[in-house]
């Protein structure tokens, strides 16, 4: 027997088959997921194309082509069905990112025409938490930011954004997207930090979440401030918060070579699962 296979952009009456596939790996696609649920499948609200790969008309992976380019549960054969496609169109993106095996297989076929990248990361440990901190007091100073501070906030999310990825993250436009996504962030509760005289010490944010499963992302302790332990008692007041008021599984994905900053969120509670991988452009 023959098998037809096909890849295609989704519209946005196949969403309920689109989140069964989402779903079904609710920690590794939290991202996606979220923004899912609240833009749907047009390209527009959604903030780029949704592809889907079909196996004799069922859709069975996906891979999302926006700011990043990310494989969702992703086969062999649909890997290479996406790098087709993402060949053809040209890069787009600013980021490959996802699973390490295929995000992996991603890359070798994209490489020779998308490369090279400006830093490629290849594993950097998936992490989760499904119970408050048992080993770690958490901070009691650790709270939502307010809409009044986003001002005190900024400069702590670009530092971060910074010594993570490399670049600041308000060349291009100035800014106006990053500060939207930090106004977001704040507005939706999903923002924390310490704020001691007008100046934030430590600082994370939930910048994904869905009923099943969210991320930290931005964990950042002012470099003054830092040997200390903030980011441990911090953690722990962040994932207090996130399994109270969020998900019940709490995520995040640190790079492997950040053996500090792995045995700190390990002491707190987050064990590995799995990998992700990075290509930054």
């Amino acid at each position: 027997m023959l098998t037809q296979t096909t890849t295609r952009v989704l519209d946005p009456g196949e969403l309920p088959a689109a989140l069964a596939i989402l779903e079904s790996a609710p920690v590794e696609n939290a991202f996606v997921t979220s923004r899912v649920q609240v833009a749907g499948l047009d390209p527009w609200r959604l903030g780029g194309e949704m592809w889907g790969w079909y196996t004799d008309g069922r859709l069975r992976s996906l891979c999302y082509s926006g700011a990043n380019l990310v494989p969702i549960c992703a086969t062999p054969e649909a890997v290479r069905a996406f790098a087709d496609r993402a060949r053809r169109a040209g890069r787009r993106c600013s980021s490959i990112v996802g699973p390490a095996g295929p995000t992996g297989q991603l890359w070798r076929l994209l490489e020779p025409s998308w490369g090279p990248a400006r830093e490629v990361r290849p594993h950097q440990p998936l992490m989760v938490a499904d119970s408050p901190s048992a080993g770690v007091e958490a901070d009691p100073l650790v709270r939502r930011v307010r809409k009044e501070e986003m001002e005190i906030l900024l400069p702590a999310c670009v530092s971060m954004f910074t010594e993570e990825v490399g670049i600041s993250p308000l060349a291009g436009d100035g800014g106006l997207l990053y500060q939207a996504r930090v106004a977001e962030l704040i507005t939706t509760g999903r923002s924390f930090a310490r704020i001691e005289d007008g100046k934030v010490v430590f600082k994370a944010e939930i910048g994904a979440a869905t009923p099943l499963a969210c991320q930290i992302q931005g964990v950042w302790v002012a470099p003054e401030h830092r040997g200390r332990g903030l980011s441990e008692t911090g953690m722990a007041a962040v994932l207090r918060h996130a399994l109270a008021d969020v998900a019940p599984v709490v995520s995040l994905y640190v790079n492997d070579f950040n053996t500090a900053a792995r045995r700190s969120y390990s002491r707190v509670g987050f064990r590995e699962t799995g990998a992700f991988m990075s290509v930054l452009f």
